[in-house]
């Protein structure tokens, strides 16, 4: 409720803010290079492109959009971020238009998106109560009152803004992140507390959430990118090394015991294989060891 009559104040007020960021001799991995709201959106057409990443979203009313030949609408709860150099055209579809927009680059900008899985120009949607809006406008507000424009405050802000759209965004009428996330929520705490069992499988993992093991994988790979079974090793290598963390000084068998293997060689494998160490090594480069 909170946002939506932020929102609206922001669009009643009517009041245009748009600020630039100077960026310094040592580039920032990620910057912000411009950002406002946009009460009455204009027309515009880039036969070129914009030099830098561009996010554009609606507020209120709705927008058309050409991109690479094809028209597109957006509507409120829809954005687009627009890849430097791709040819684009907006213009407002009847009432006046408001938008957000942030513009950015960086050393690390296109790294950073493929690590989020953005790769090319995408179009997003999202839920109202997704926290995208209110985090852009508080993004807003906090450039307003920036007294020395460094930009390190909005470079981290863009950081969370990125990973907002890859967790709540969703593209094609896919389901988003934050859904897959949710309809393996009692699955993970549930491996949370039964990691330590050696029987548990993917027909196990499967039936607590009432889906099939073929299913139950292609949710984890949109969510992990990895497989259901992968996602359990890599939970008990990390409760393996909680426990060596400890000033307990259990033995290697005992941790393999609780972490969920019955054999300690095929635990000292499994974690050689994720961690590119043995459970000793690890434990003297942290100065584990006694």
């Amino acid at each position: 409720m909170e946002q939506i009559a932020r929102r609206k104040e922001w669009v009643i007020e009517g009041l245009r803010r748009r600020f630039l960021f100077a960026t310094g001799e040592n580039e920032l991995p990620l910057y912000v290079e411009s950002i406002g709201f946009n009460p009455a959106q204009e027309p515009v057409a880039r036969s070129n492109g914009y030099n830098y990443f561009h996010w554009l979203q609606t507020l209120e009313g709705e927008g058309d959009f050409e991109l690479s030949g094809k028209r597109f609408s957006l509507p409120r709860g829809n954005g687009t971020l627009l890849f430097p150099g791709v040819p684009h055209v907006y213009v407002p579809k009847g009432k006046a238009w408001s938008t957000l927009y942030i513009t950015f680059g960086g050393t690390l900008a296109v790294s950073i998106l493929a690590s989020l899985g953005i790769r090319h120009t995408e179009w997003f949607q999202w839920h109202d109560d997704a926290p995208l809006t209110a985090h852009l406008m508080q993004m807003i507000e906090e450039a307003q009152h920036d007294e020395d424009r460094s930009g390190l405050n909005a470079s981290s802000q863009l950081y969370r803004f990125l990973t907002y759209i890859k967790i709540y965004g969703r593209t094609g009428g896919r389901s988003s992140l934050f859904q897959h996330l949710e309809k393996l929520d009692p699955l993970l705490l549930w491996l949370d507390r039964h990691y330590g069992d050696p029987e548990i499988g993917l027909t196990d993992m499967a039936e607590q959430l009432g889906i099939s093991p073929r299913y139950l994988n292609a949710l984890f790979r949109q969510a992990f990118g990895i497989t259901a079974y992968a996602y359990l090793i890599r939970l008990r290598i990390r409760k393996a090394k909680e426990l060596m963390s400890r000033s307990d000084r259990k033995s290697v068998k005992e941790i393999a015991q609780l972490s969920g293997y019955r054999d300690p060689s095929h635990f000292i494998a499994a974690f050689g294989k994720t961690e590119g160490m043995t459970p000793e090594q690890f434990r003297r480069l942290h100065g584990l060891s006694v």
